[in-house]
């Protein structure tokens, strides 16, 4: 193939590899919130759509610092930022912290943490003490749905000490 062909291929793979890193801030693994999509409208959710957290469960006690947490969602799907799927977001979750602006970009501080590759799990790290999680997820542009799609908002107690691992994710109903 020649050189120049094989380069026009790769420049659209390129130039979203390289948005998607300034997005993340380089090393930084949660996409960063564009102003952008609060002029555009709310990307729709079906009304059935949930998300949850799956572990840790409202008032776990989670012996150390650093624990895994896992989310799911039911009847609706997930992608990464930046792509705009009918009934797809990713998950933002809320740390300390009440519900943002429904009509905003979701923030993006230690508050407000960015899953915009699609994850389904992060590893978090609190200091000991009570801590509320909640998840909302966001459309391509980090806005929440109309309806917003958001779980139950838990409490968990941190204690320092070592770990415990979570359990396994439950299989799909």
């Amino acid at each position: 193939m020649p050189v120049l062909r094989r380069l026009l291929l790769l420049t659209p793979a390129l130039t979203l590899a390289a948005r998607h890193a300034l997005a993340q801030g380089g090393t930084h693994d949660h996409a960063a919130a564009t102003p952008a999509a609060a002029s555009q409208g709310r990307a729709k959710a079906p009304r059935d759509a949930y998300v949850y957290i799956g572990w840790p469960q409202d008032g776990q006690v989670i012996n150390g610092t650093r624990f895994k947490v896992w989310f799911g969602t039911r009847n609706f799907g997930v992608a990464p930022a930046g792509v705009a799927t009918p009934n797809t977001g990713h998950h933002h979750l809320l740390v300390d912290t009440p519900m943002p602006p429904l009509d905003q970009p979701i923030p993006n501080d230690r508050n407000h943490l960015h899953f915009g590759l699609g994850q389904t799990e992060t590893m978090l790290e609190l200091p000991p003490g009570t801590h509320t999680l909640q998840l909302v997820m966001g459309d391509a542009d980090h806005v929440p749905h109309d309806p917003p799609v958001t779980s139950r908002r838990i409490t968990i107690q941190v204690r320092p000490g070592r770990a415990v691992p979570p359990p396994p994710p439950a299989p799909p109903q």
